[in-house]
C-alpha cells in the first residue's frame, strides 16, 4: 500500500504540537486512561470576543468569575435517566460549586453494598442542571464519566459520552477511544480519530490505529520519526516495535510489565503474543476477558468480577456458569459446578434436590461476594419451593436480597417465618427455629417499619434510629437547605460504607440522609443488605 505522505507529514506536525501540550496537561483522576489523544495547547494571545469592543477584555477579572450563555444548554446537564425515571430534581447540585461536585464524585468509596453502587450509578446518569457557576467547561460530565469507568459501567459511559454530543472534545474522546479497545471495537475509535483532524493523536495511538487499518509502512515511517525526534519512550519503543514486527523479536524474553498499564498497552501486549492478566488491573479491564477471544474460565472469573461490583448483569453470569460442564475441580469450577447443580435442581422444580444443592451454592455464592446476583437470579422463585430447615432460611435471605423483597414480605411465608415453633414444617421458604427475632427485625426494614421489633445486634442498633425517626446531622441540613441534594446523597453513601469500618455512627446518618429524601427503598435494600452480606470491616 503506498504511504499517504501528506497525511503522515500533517499527522507528526500535529503530534509534535500535542506532544509538547501534553507535558502541560493535567493528569486525570483515572490515571490508568490512555494518553492517545491531548487537548492543544493553551497558550498565546486571547481573541476578544467579536461582540465587544477591544476595550472590554482590558483590566483585571476576578478568578472565581464563569461565563455561561444564559438559556444555553451544558454538556454538564447530560444525562440518561429523566427526572420521572431517577425520582430526583433537576435542580440536583443546587448552588455547589463545580469545584466540590467534582470532588464529591471522584471520591473513593469502599463501593462494596450493592444498592448504594445502584443509587451512586442512578445519580451519575441522572439529568440535571448544571452547577451556577460551571461556566463552559464540562467538568462534572468527565467527573462522572470518569466514576463510570471506575466502577467498571464501560456501557453506560459510553451512552453517556455520546448523548452529550460534544465533537471533538479531547478528554472525552480519550475515554471513547478506551471502552473501544477494552471491548474490542477498537476499529470504530481509530476511525473516529482519523476522521477528527481537530484531535491531535500521540506517536503510540497513530502508530497503533496505522497498523490496524493495515498501512503497516506509514506505521513503521511514524515510529521512526517519534523515534529520532526522542517523542517516543525506550518503554513505548520497545512495545511498538514488538508490535509492528513481532517476528523479529522471536524467541526473545517477555517484555517487562509497565508500572502503568493503559488500555492501548493492554491492547498491544495481547497483540504480540504477551497477554497481560487483569485480575490485577482496575475493573474496567475485565470487560476485555468477555471477549470470546479470551478463554472460558477467564471469562468467568471476569464475569465475577464485574457483577460483583454491579457492573454486569446476573444474566451474563448465569450464561457463562451454564456454558458447559466445567474440565477441573477446585477454585472457580467448584462454584461452576454446584452453582450448575442447583440450576438443574430448579429447572427440574425437585425440592428435594433444591434443599440439598441451596446450602452448597449459597456457600459459594457467599464466598464470592456474589449473594446479591444470585438473588436476582433465583430470590422470587425460590418462594415457590417448598423447603425447611436450613435451606428454608437461605431461601428466606435470598428473597430479602432480591429486587421482590417488598412482595416477599408480605406473603403470608414471610410473615410465618417470625412465628415460634407452630409454624407448620411445610410452609414454604419459611426460617429454622429459633431465627424468628432476627426474621422479624428484617422483615421490619423490608417494610420500612421496625415497630415492635428488637435489633438482633450491634449493627442493628446502628440502623434502628434511622427508621424511628432520627435528626439529621448539621452538616446534612445545610446541604438540604442549599438544594445541594446530589452532594447530600453521595455524602450518605461514603457515611454508610466507612461507618461499616467502625463508626456505626455513619451507618445512622446516612440511612437516616436516603430516608429524608425519598429514597427510602434504597434505605431498606441497604439496611437489608447491611443486616444479611458480610461486609464489615
Amino acid at each position: 500500500m503506498p504511504i499517504d505522505w501528506i497525511g503522515v507529514t500533517a499527522f507528526l506536525i500535529a503530534s509534535l504540537v500535542a506532544t509538547t501540550a501534553q507535558a502541560e496537561q493535567p493528569l486525570s483522576a483515572i490515571d490508568w486512561l490512555s494518553q492517545s489523544v491531548v487537548a492543544p495547547p493553551q497558550g498565546g494571545k486571547s481573541t476578544p470576543s467579536p461582540d465587544l469592543p477591544a476595550t472590554a477584555t482590558r483590566g483585571p477579572v476576578p478568578e472565581d468569575v464563569s461565563v455561561s450563555v444564559i438559556g444555553g444548554t451544558s454538556a454538564n446537564a447530560t444525562g440518561l435517566l429523566p427526572p420521572q425515571v431517577t425520582g430526583l430534581p433537576p435542580a440536583l447540585w443546587g448552588l455547589g460549586k463545580t469545584s466540590d461536585i467534582v470532588a464529591a464524585i471522584g471520591r473513593e468509596r469502599l463501593q462494596t453494598l450493592p444498592s448504594l453502587r445502584g443509587l451512586l450509578l442512578t445519580i451519575l446518569l441522572a439529568e440535571s442542571d448544571p452547577p451556577a457557576d460551571a461556566g463552559p467547561g464540562n467538568g462534572v460530565l468527565i467527573a462522572r464519566v470518569d466514576k463510570l469507568l471506575d466502577l467498571g459501567a464501560l456501557d453506560q459511559a459510553r451512552a453517556l459520552i455520546d448523548a452529550a454530543a460534544v465533537v471533538n472534545d479531547p478528554e472525552l474522546f480519550r475515554r471513547s477511544f478506551d471502552v473501544d479497545l477494552l471491548t474490542g471495537n477498537e476499529d470504530t475509535g481509530c476511525k473516529t480519530m482519523v476522521a477528527s483532524p481537530q484531535l491531535a493523536p500521540t506517536f503510540p495511538a497513530r502508530i497503533f490505529c496505522l497498523a490496524r487499518s493495515g498501512d503497516w509502512n506509514a506505521a513503521a515511517l511514524t515510529l521512526r520519526t517519534g523515534q529520532a525526534l526522542g517523542y517516543v519512550t525506550a518503554e513505548e519503543n520497545a512495545l511498538l516495535s514488538r508490535f509492528l514486527d513481532p517476528d523479529l523479536y522471536e524467541g526473545e524474553p517477555p517484555l517487562p510489565v509497565p508500572e502503568r498499564v493503559t488500555p492501548l498497552a493492554w491492547r498491544m501486549f495481547e497483540a504480540i503474543g504477551e497477554p497481560l492478566p487483569t485480575n490485577t488491573l482496575p475493573l474496567a479491564f475485565a470487560h476485555a476477558e468477555l471477549r470470546p477471544a479470551a478463554g472460558w474460565k477467564a471469562q468467568i472469573e471476569a464475569a465475577e468480577r464485574l457483577a460483583r461490583a454491579g457492573a454486569l448483569p446476573a444474566n451474563v453470569l448465569l450464561g457463562l456458569y451454564t456454558e458447559r460442564k466445567p474440565a477441573a475441580s477446585g477454585g472457580v469450577w467448584d462454584r461452576v459446578a454446584t452453582f450448575r447443580a442447583f440450576d438443574a435442581a430448579m429447572a427440574a422444580g425437585d425440592a428435594g434436590a433444591i434443599a440439598r444443592a441451596l446450602p452448597a451454592v449459597w456457600d459459594q455464592m457467599t464466598g464470592a461476594e456474589l449473594e446479591v446476583p444470585f438473588a436476582e437470579l433465583y430470590g422470587q422463585p425460590l418462594q415457590t419451593v417448598t423447603l425447611d430447615g436450613e435451606a428454608a432460611g437461605i431461601a428466606f435471605d435470598v428473597g430479602l436480597l432480591s429486587p421482590a423483597y417488598t412482595d416477599i414480605a408480605a406473603t403470608p411465608a414471610a410473615t410465618a417465618a417470625t412465628t415460634p415453633a407452630t409454624t407448620p414444617a411445610t410452609t414454604p421458604a419459611t426460617t429454622p427455629t429459633g431465627a424468628t427475632g432476627r426474621a422479624a427485625f428484617l422483615l421490619g426494614l423490608a417494610k420500612g417499619d421496625l415497630s415492635g421489633t428488637t435489633a438482633p445486634d450491634t449493627l442493628g442498633r446502628a440502623i434502628t434510629p434511622a427508621f424511628t425517626g432520627a435528626d439529621l446531622t448539621r452538616a446534612q441540613t445545610a446541604l438540604l437547605a442549599d438544594n445541594r441534594l446530589g452532594e447530600a446523597i453521595l455524602g450518605a453513601i461514603e457515611a454508610i460504607e466507612t461507618g461499616l469500618q467502625g463508626d456505626l455512627d455513619g451507618v445512622t446518618e446516612g440511612l437516616t440522609l436516603l430516608r429524608r429524601v425519598g429514597l427510602d427503598g434504597v434505605a431498606r435494600r441497604t439496611a437489608l443488605e447491611l443486616m444479611l452480606l458480610e461486609r464489615r470491616g
